[in-house]
């Protein structure tokens, strides 16, 4: 079945993933969360070097989820619907490329929650992020209470949880939560010239120390010294560890082979 709600385009090794219904500011159904699956599958599979997620429109990146699909959730159906989201939004995060968000509009709920599960965050003015779901007496499913606190900090992501008020650009910038703000116009030209710097780096000391991250986050800062230790002393035994030191040393560009 083809894709309606995630829109898959790669150009120069850049996968853009467009956010794209519309009539609902782009909210998560679970066709959608499925869909969304399929493109973090293709670019596992090597369809993409970079991943950057975006919403359709001028309005919203992820409005939230459906809440006309929640309408009516047994909580055995809900328990269901919150898995199937982390597990998505995990296998997101998971990925050995980089991935971004390019919030162009409305992050709420469920949007603020796949945006937290990408590496990097990059805002629009009109962007608005938020954990609305205690307005409806329910609490963020899809990782919202426990990415949120680590991008910010647990009192700053308390308050954001606890009013359930949306914060506009400018204060995500204030809180860390994003990294630059820009006119809806340049956003995306700026990821793309963020993404293909990257890309221009060693692909597996990328893939490398998005893992080391990633790992260390939860560990004693001796432990995770000692996994730093153990990937850095890793890549000695690739070929674009040797590459890059030569052409350091040559004073020429380095030619990564991903081996």
């Amino acid at each position: 079945m083809a894709r309606e709600n995630v829109r898959l385009e790669v150009e120069e090794g850049i996968g853009v993933a467009t956010f794209s219904r519309p009539a609902v500011l782009n909210a998560l159904d679970a066709r959608t969360l499925e869909e969304l699956d399929e493109v973090v599958g293709e670019v596992e599979r090597g369809e993409a070097r970079a991943l950057v997620l975006t919403g359709a429109g001028d309005r919203a990146f992820v409005a939230g989820a459906d809440v006309g699909a929640l309408a009516g959730m047994s909580p055995e159906e809900a328990r269901r619907f919150a898995e199937r989201g982390h597990a998505v939004l995990d296998r997101l995060e998971r990925l050995s490329v980089p991935t971004v968000a390019a919030v162009n509009g409305y992050a709420l709920g469920g949007g603020c929650e796949v945006a937290l599960a990408c590496d990097l965050i990059y805002a629009s003015e009109k962007a608005r992020f938020g954990q609305p779901e205690v307005n409806l007496g329910i609490v963020p499913g899809f990782g919202g209470t426990q990415r949120l606190p680590r991008r910010v900090g647990p009192m700053r992501a308390l308050e954001i949880l606890l009013t359930g008020d949306p914060v506009d650009a400018g204060r995500a910038l204030e809180l860390g939560l994003v990294l630059e703000v820009l006119a809806p116009e340049k956003l995306l030209g700026h990821v793309r010239a963020q993404v293909k710097k990257i890309l221009s780096r060693g692909p597996l000391a990328v893939a490398q120390v998005k893992r080391l991250v990633r790992a260390g986050a939860g560990l004693p800062l001796g432990p995770a010294n000692e996994l730093e230790r153990q990937g850095f002393a890793a890549l000695f035994a690739t070929a674009d560890a040797g590459e890059g030191i030569r052409a350091f040393l040559e004073k020429r560009p380095p030619r990564f082979r991903g081996a």
